[in-house]
């Protein structure tokens, strides 16, 4: 049986099914199994993160499980009931925002994803590491702004390498599956490096619409944005947002290499998602 937690949030879902066509045993942890709206095949578990004593049934007779966790979430009741139920692998999506291996990172969202993999490497369970910077679901925030034509940003000379989540989830599904991945980490990448603006054209491309793009200061963005979210993890996302731009974004061939096709480019994810700014 293979686990899949945070299986309807992004990445999640479509690891349980990448599994489901793989033609393994899926098993789903979610609070609500009613609106949980996974394929028929996946077998859905009530249970709740924060609450220990839902967690138990989730992992019996669990081999392998994927772990999409919150930002900030105490993953040690969690690792305790993968560790009792004699769970053999876990793969953590991770960030790719963590400098190294040391154990000090230089910004509470890398600190925080560094502290998961050291707890989970200290379990004594076999692992594995997906390291993700940057998803290309980030320009969902684009649609909102759709209907004036231009899109307004921080950082739009910014360069990232947009990775489509069906390939973290493909990514995931092959390395919990076929197994011989412990201990590895992995930096996902897309297949190029684009800035934002660039994100924006491609887009404006697939839509058949003209889109431009304006360059907002960030101070004033950030300040408005404190008001509903921590001031310590926007300081973070801001700071590796400035730290991109003017240079390209490292890309590999992660995933060709585990999954066996190339990555999928920007403008297949935009074309996958063309209902999303279209609605």
């Amino acid at each position: 049986m293979y686990l899949v937690i945070g299986a309807t949030a992004h990445f999640g879902r479509q690891a349980a099914e990448e599994l489901v066509a793989a033609g393994v045993p899926v098993r789903a942890l979610t609070r609500t199994p009613s609106k949980a709206d996974l394929p028929a095949s996946v077998e859905l578990v009530a249970a709740d993160l924060t609450n220990p004593e839902t967690l138990p049934p989730a992992f019996d007779g669990v081999e392998a499980a994927f772990l999409v966790l919150p930002y900030g979430m105490d993953v040690a009741p969690l690792l305790a009931a993968a560790k009792a139920a004699g769970v053999r692998r876990l793969v953590f999506l991770s960030s790719g925002a963590i400098t190294g291996d040391a154990e000090q990172q230089p910004d509470v969202i890398a600190q925080y994803h560094r502290d998961v993999e050291l707890a989970i490497a200290a379990s004594g369970i076999d692992w594995t590491f997906l390291r993700l910077l940057f998803p290309a679901i980030n320009s969902l925030t684009f649609a909102m702004q759709l209907q004036s034509g231009v899109i307004r940003a921080p950082y739009t000379r910014a360069s990232f390498s947009a990775v489509h989540e069906r390939d973290v989830a493909a990514v995931a599904a092959r390395v919990l599956v076929d197994g011989g991945h412990g201990g590895r980490v992995y930096d996902l990448t897309g297949p190029e490096s684009l800035t934002q603006a660039q994100q924006v054209r491609i887009l404006g491309q697939v839509l058949g619409r003209p889109l431009t793009v304006e360059d907002l200061d960030p101070e004033p963005v950030l300040q408005q944005m404190r008001q509903s979210m921590d001031a310590d993890f926007l300081a973070a996302l801001f700071g590796l947002m400035a730290e991109a731009v003017g240079k390209p974004a490292p890309v590999n061939d992660v995933v060709e290499r585990i999954t066996g096709r190339p990555a999928r480019t920007y403008a297949t994810w935009a074309e996958d998602h063309r209902a999303d700014f279209q609605s």
